[in-house]
């Protein structure tokens, strides 16, 4: 299982404007500030903890310690160099661990934020979740996870969590499913009149061409075709002459057998062949690039169109899917803006989040891939994590989950809540229930074109 980012990372360059004195708002033992929110750095280290224990894969786990990094340097030197390489020194190991430690604090710092920025917005809703609903998810994703309570034990060894942090990590989820489906509720509902107008437009992405099943023998030389095809007139079977002679090992590997051939799927001269010829005659040889074919059309699939009837759940759910994933579309958008001006990192803490980022010059290039923010997730984060986006009643692509873990007052970030998704999962992780954004369902299409039977 892979845990991705609480929030998408917007495709489009970040313009946030420099705030001045943006970190004199935050208080002197807090990392960040979102509205009235703090995030403490009581927080900030116990996830930064965390994720350097998921990095460790078990290994013992030393957080990198600004500004000397002095353990950490002490147990890179214990490592032993790789075979053939030179052994760095103690100033390349603190440059090593430096880099951990931001890229770490990077990742930790945009989960905190993030899961304030749907804390508060769920709140502002009224979207809640109930504690047996969290027990149930978890113990469904343990079940399938951990086959035994010992392997169970040892995920929780190795992880840096305990089952608390996993239970908030869960109600997370499940309140982010709740969130998505109340952004997107209003906005699915499609109509008859919906689905008629559509179906009109679009008849043709609902119909099926003629199909013809055949039997094929292909042979390099003209003669072996006309020998192939004496053969079959006195009665041999394709299946058997197929095997003997044909050149065509996809064919010959099912009796002789072309399927659904349709028009526009064979070479041209192969094809008028085809649709001209009468069921059950043997035709041909006919010249194509490949060789030469003998065949015998075996069956006829007339040409058909689905009815509004037939086809009316298949654009319902189309429809609504698009429509759902332009509301999310809309809500991300506001949502990351309006937040974004709400949160004040402190100077050591800024990530692109705070109001007081740099401004980010556009290269012309797109940003980080949605979904994935800077560096990755820390390693080790808790399962039950909400995936980048949701199914209907999931969350929306680009919104994190978060809220505040029970227990936690409100002044604070939550202290079980996730670290960010988006690294390799914890050996054993259970996985996350959620599924994805609505995307628009796959339009009803023609089938694709078969390419010719390959010598």
């Amino acid at each position: 299982m892979s845990l991705r980012p609480i929030l998408a990372i917007s495709c489009l360059t970040v313009a946030a404007a420099i705030v001045a004195g943006c970190g004199a708002e935050v208080p002197s033992n807090s990392v960040a500030k979102v509205g009235g929110d703090t995030i403490t750095k009581a927080e900030f280290n116990k996830w930064l903890k965390t994720a350097a224990a998921g990095q460790s894969q078990g290994g013992p786990a030393v957080v990198p310690d600004p500004p000397s990094f002095t353990q950490c340097v002490a147990q890179r030197q214990q490592q032993p160099a790789q075979k053939g390489a030179p052994k760095p020194n103690p100033a390349q190991l603190k440059t090593q661990c430096k880099s951990d430690y931001d890229r770490l604090k990077g990742e930790v710092m945009q989960f905190l934020i993030q899961a304030q920025w749907v804390q508060q917005e769920a709140e502002e809703r009224d979207v809640k979740v109930s504690e047996p609903e969290v027990k149930k998810s978890f113990d469904d994703q343990k079940k399938q996870a951990f086959p035994t309570a010992k392997e169970y034990d040892k995920f929780l060894k190795t992880s840096g969590m305990n089952e608390k942090d996993i239970l908030f990590r869960v109600r997370l989820d499940t309140l982010q499913n709740k969130l998505t489906k109340k952004i997107t509720e209003d906005e699915a509902k499609v109509t008859d009149q919906d689905v008629k107008t559509y179906y009109d437009k679009n008849k043709k992405k609902f119909s099926q061409p003629e199909k013809r099943d055949l039997a094929v023998v292909l042979t390099k030389k003209k003669g072996e075709a006309d020998q192939a095809k004496r053969q079959l007139d006195k009665g041999a079977s394709f299946k058997a002459v197929a095997k003997k002679s044909s050149i065509d090992d996809a064919s010959k590997a099912q009796g002789g057998k072309l399927p659904d051939v349709t028009k526009g799927s064979q070479e041209k001269g192969f094809e008028n062949a085809v649709f001209a010829a009468k069921k059950d005659q043997i035709s041909g040889p006919v010249k194509t690039q490949f060789g030469y074919y003998v065949f015998e059309v075996t069956n006829i699939k007339q040409p058909s169109q689905q009815s509004l009837d037939q086809a009316k759940e298949t654009i319902k759910n189309q429809l609504k899917s698009q429509r759902q994933q332009k509301a999310l579309d809309g809500f991300i958008k506001r949502f990351r803006e309006d937040y974004k001006k709400k949160t004040a990192c402190a100077k050591e803490f800024v990530v692109a989040e705070c109001k007081n980022a740099p401004k980010q010059q556009n290269t012309g290039q797109q940003g980080a891939p949605q979904g994935a923010p800077p560096g990755g997730a820390p390693q080790g984060a808790p399962p039950g994590g909400a995936p980048q986006g949701a199914p209907p009643g999931g969350a929306p692509q680009g919104a994190p989950p978060g809220g505040a873990p029970q227990g936690v007052s409100p002044g604070g970030a939550p202290q079980g809540a996730p670290p960010p998704q988006g690294a390799p999962a914890p050996p054993g992780a259970p996985p996350t229930q959620g599924g994805q954004v609505p995307q628009p369902a796959p339009q009803p299409s023609d089938p694709a074109p078969q390419g010719p039977a390959s010598p």
